[in-house]
């Protein structure tokens, strides 16, 4: 089935040139066929999650349209993370490139392969926040929800710091 919308992809890199990769991954994602860039946020710095004990991130988010499948757009992300020398040794392991979709405006999907929104974008600052920044009206096609709403005081303590500004898309 093919989807048009607005789409929403977090970047997020701990290893090597953290602020490169994301840069490099805007521009590649601006040449693949059926993406349009709209706008990126600014970069975000947080710490590693859970007991991975890697390098802190450096994560921010773009918006964009899709015209294609969700698993066409899911192939093209890690078609570039590869490039990056992306590696799954572990789930939350260090990475050098990381490209989720976060959410698509107005859809919801659950497959074995993907979960849209994210299955723990409610639950991670420095996810949520960056997406906000992009589309701070989101809500929760499930639910109905505010995105916003989710940014209780524990989410926001996780220690994600703006670190620079939105770049031009």
């Amino acid at each position: 089935m093919k989807h048009d919308g607005r789409v929403f992809l977090g970047l997020g890199a701990n290893l090597g040139e953290r602020a490169g990769h994301l840069t490099a991954a805007v521009q590649e994602l601006r040449q693949v066929t059926g993406f349009t860039l709209l706008a990126r946020a600014s970069t975000y710095e947080s710490r590693a999650l859970g007991d991975s004990g890697g390098p802190d991130f450096l994560n921010s988010a773009v918006a964009g349209l899709w015209r294609g499948t969700p698993l066409e757009l899911l192939a093209a992300c890690r078609q570039i993370e590869n490039r990056h020398g992306r590696t799954r040794p572990y789930r939350d392991a260090p990475r050098t490139l990381d490209i989720d979709i976060l959410f698509w405006e107005g859809k919801a999907l659950d497959s074995p392969r993907l979960t849209v929104p994210h299955p723990r974008l409610t639950g991670r600052a420095f996810a949520l926040l960056p997406l906000l920044e992009l589309a701070p009206g989101l809500a929760d096609p499930n639910t109905g929800r505010s995105l916003r709403s989710y940014l209780s005081p524990a989410l926001v303590r996780q220690g994600v710091a703006v670190c620079g500004e939105a770049a031009v898309a």
